[in-house]
């Protein structure tokens, strides 16, 4: 048997039989301290807290502070390290894998449990990941394992209105602590997967008591427990019986509670963290750093508020994504017009003032030991690109259809001015009659759904550091339903399918990149989706905030923030 073990290194945890301990009443080793508020901004509403609903970062930053996944990853290494699974097994074809659950683990203190709270066990877990192999309307990500896990097809076609009481055959509970899960085919980094935000164990009691409203009503293990929401904002309070311990030995979290309050203005955003009213902003452009708040010899001398500006390289991509299954982007020479007609370093150097590195290769990004040089991206050939228009049968831009670009952005924001920046070159050099749509991320992924959309700007954040996360998103048999976010452009091509499927049960690392190498390179050829750039995570930080770790995941874990205010001048 080929066994990897994780052990519990690095974490103490507390016994099984814990006490709940009010934070005022703790006392911080190490220079920590308890207590006080941690409050940031999103940009967008964040309608559902059920981690199965989860596909866009906005919900990710919230419920990654309710719920416990098996695995989480080190933010400084990016190695997997444990959670809620203490230990696994898996056998030499990596087919079976068994977990072993840390026992002693409570969920917060919920209705679903008349006010009370129970110990999460291997049923938990196994309930969870069905959750996720259903095809009830709350969970869009069963792409992550329907495909994956044996008996889930079966399961996910049985269940779109209610849970077969036969379960998922491929996930069976050995005892209480103990899981085994059985993969349809070999899957050598599915620990990984299984560190995904959206991954989080909660209570089949959750599910019993509220339903499809269970994304009003989160109940986790994690560190913060759900306290209130409104149009204005969302509460969470520290779960004051968190299983977790730091290295000086103290009980986490420190932090009392986190407030999520909503913006759309960058500038509002600006001006409550001046006002501090608000301890962290995410997402500062370039051009803005310079202009937000002075300096910090300025901030010292105590002309503004103390700050510091962090940047780190992220693993994301952006792109124009394309609707591949009808229109006129159903035709690939249509598709790698566009793709050819885009500057991609011009957009960098002089539409985003630097801010980010252009996609010169294929999707994904620049990551650790991934040959991203050995695919060959889109080149700048307006000429070509006019060639193949005229070939598909709109030479000179004639019987192409107006088309709208969708956008989730404000009016003069940065992702509106890079698609107006696209859609002038693409009307310019193709003479044709596209438009920019402004709309919210709810208003885009409906007219997906609906099919209205026919091309849109998007991104992803890597959920682990493989190139399966990103070409995940276009693998045709991860359309499992249409609430799923995987594969919305409708790409289907079967080349791309058997590689990417060898890939992934390939246990040799330098053949499994060779085949998504080769996979990455049809990303091209076929142009399901027009690759821009990969950005800087930058950020800017009350100075009072401790512990607070900037990493290229943009993984927002507040697990061991906490707050010691700054003497002022």
């Amino acid at each position: 048997m080929r066994s990897i073990l994780i052990i519990l290194i690095g974490f103490t945890l507390l016994s099984s039989c814990q006490h709940e301990l009010d934070v005022a009443s703790l006392k911080a080793k190490g220079g920590r301290k308890y207590g006080g508020e941690f409050r940031f901004m999103s940009p967008e509403k964040i309608n559902s807290l059920a981690c199965i609903s989860s596909v866009d970062e906005y919900s990710s930053r919230v419920i990654s502070q309710i719920y416990d996944p098996l695995f989480d990853l080190d933010l400084k290494t990016l190695e997997l390290k444990p959670s809620i699974a203490e230990s696994f097994f898996v056998n030499d074809d990596a087919t079976v894998y068994t977990f072993k659950i840390k026992t002693g683990i409570l969920f917060h203190k919920n209705d679903c449990f008349n006010g009370k709270t129970h110990e999460l066990t291997a049923e938990d877990v196994k309930f969870s990941l069905e959750m996720v192999c259903s095809n009830l309307k709350i969970n869009r990500i069963g792409h992550l394992l329907v495909n994956r896990i044996k008996g889930a097809k079966s399961f996910f076609e049985k269940s779109s209105k209610e849970l077969p009481e036969e379960g998922v055959s491929g996930i069976k509970v050995i005892n209480s602590n103990e899981i085994q899960i059985t993969l349809t085919k070999s899957f050598a980094q599915f620990e990984k997967l299984l560190s995904h935000s959206g991954l989080g164990i909660f209570p089949k009691e959750a599910w019993m008591k509220y339903g499809l409203e269970m994304g009003d009503h989160p109940v986790g293990t994690g560190p913060f427990e759900f306290e209130s929401k409104n149009d204005a904002q969302i509460v969470l309070k520290r779960n004051n019986q968190y299983w977790k311990k730091d290295d000086f030995d103290n009980q986490l979290p420190f932090l009392a509670k986190i407030i999520v309050n909503y913006s759309t203005d960058k500038k509002n955003e600006f001006l409550s963290f001046r006002k501090e009213e608000n301890d962290l902003v995410l997402k500062i452009p370039v051009e803005e750093v310079k202009n937000t708040l002075g300096t910090l010899i300025e901030a010292q001398d105590g002309k503004n508020i103390k700050h510091r500006i962090e940047s780190r390289s992220s693993l994301n991509t952006h792109y124009i994504a394309f609707n591949n299954e009808s229109g006129v982007f159903k035709n690939v020479a249509v598709r790698k017009a566009f793709n050819l007609v885009l500057d991609r370093e011009d957009l960098i150097n002089n539409v985003m003032g630097g801010d980010g590195r252009a996609s010169l290769n294929g999707f994904v990004p620049e990551m650790l030991n991934y040959p991203i040089n050995n695919v060959k991206g889109h080149s700048y050939d307006v000429s070509r690109a006019k060639q193949l228009l005229a070939s598909a049968g709109y030479a000179n831009g004639h019987n192409f259809p107006e088309i709208e670009l969708y956008v989730v952005a404000n009016e003069g924001a940065k992702p509106h001015v890079i698609c107006e920046a696209i859609v002038k070159s693409l009307n310019k050099n193709l003479a044709l009659n596209l438009s920019v749509k402004i709309c919210s991320v709810e208003e885009r992924d409906r007219a997906i759904y609906n099919k209205e959309a026919k091309m849109w700007m998007d991104g992803w954040l890597a959920d682990y550091t493989d190139p399966e996360t990103f070409l995940n998103l276009l693998y045709s048999k991860n359309k499992v339903s249409r609430k799923s976010y995987a594969n919305h452009v409708y790409f289907n091509n079967s080349e791309f399918d058997h590689l990417f499927e060898q890939a992934v049960s390939e246990l040799d690392k330098q053949k499994r990149c060779s085949l998504f190498v080769q996979c990455d390179q049809i990303t091209v050829d076929y142009a399901p989706v027009m690759p821009l750039y990969t950005s800087e995570h930058t950020i800017m930080l009350n100075a009072r905030v401790r512990g607070f770790q900037l990493n290229e995941m943009e993984v927002l874990n507040l697990t061991e923030v906490f707050i010691k205010e700054v003497k002022k001048n």
